[in-house]
């Protein structure tokens, strides 16, 4: 777990920092700084888009994702998540006080930062590596990213990207502590096509940022955990 408590501490030093940072930015720098940070989430959403074997899982794991998603209405749920934590954190005072931000940033900072610091092949593997044998090598690379990444986002979202570290604790510990079942059962082609569909759901990310289009990317969720099971089944049991 050392590796996780590592990537949590530069997740919120990065917070704290684009914080300080954030509020005494002019509006137009932010703006510029906002833009900066959408061409750089689509930049790493297509480069891990490009992991894809098979586009054709890749799509087929989106589409019946997709129809899982809006079933469920994961994005009003995870939204109403961020909203809850805002309130608890916040009480009714307005998000954007002394900060010139809209209502809510709180929740759409929580929501992509949590998504793009969990969807990865370096938090599947790190988190293995560091249950199998220690090594938190891949997750201090990792840790760095996050934090220069954090610094960026709560420049422009604020404290709602220090609470990512909640779904960031419970999803690489979780793999942590299944590090030696979950070693034995993913292949590289799984994780090949779990990192390309998550690429996906990151560059939508970035294309809310960058205010192209917005989409409901938790309804979309569902399929990066099918690709995985899209490619044992192909593999597996209609080979």
């Amino acid at each position: 777990m050392k590796g996780t408590l590592i990537n949590i501490a530069s997740v919120i030093l990065g917070s704290v920092i684009g914080i300080l940072v954030g509020g005494r930015l002019p509006e137009r720098m932010r703006a510029t700084v906002m833009d900066g940070l959408g061409l750089a989430t689509v930049a790493i959403g297509l480069k891990m888009t490009l992991d894809t074997t098979n586009a054709v899982i890749m799509v087929g794991s989106l589409v019946l994702g997709g129809v899982l998603g809006e079933l469920m209405d994961l994005d009003a749920a995870v939204t109403r998540l961020g909203e809850t934590m805002e309130r608890l954190v916040l009480g009714n005072k307005r998000l954007d006080e002394g900060s010139g931000g809209e209502k809510g940033r709180f929740a759409k900072g929580f929501v992509a930062a949590s998504l793009l610091f969990c969807i990865g092949p370096m938090a599947i593997m790190g988190s293995i590596q560091d249950g199998l044998a220690g090594d938190y090598t891949m997750l201090s690379v990792k840790s760095m990213l996050d934090g220069f990444m954090s610094v960026l986002f709560a420049s422009s979202f604020g404290i709602g990207v220090a609470f990512s570290v909640l779904p960031l604790t419970l999803y690489q510990g979780t793999i942590t502590l299944l590090a030696g079942l979950l070693q034995s059962f993913l292949t590289e082609a799984m994780i090949a096509e779990f990192t390309a569909t998550g690429g996906v759901l990151v560059f939508a990310i970035g294309l809310g940022i960058l205010g192209i289009k917005k989409i409901k990317v938790a309804n979309l969720l569902p399929g990066v955990f099918l690709a995985p099971a899209i490619v044992y089944i192909v593999s597996n049991v209609l080979v």
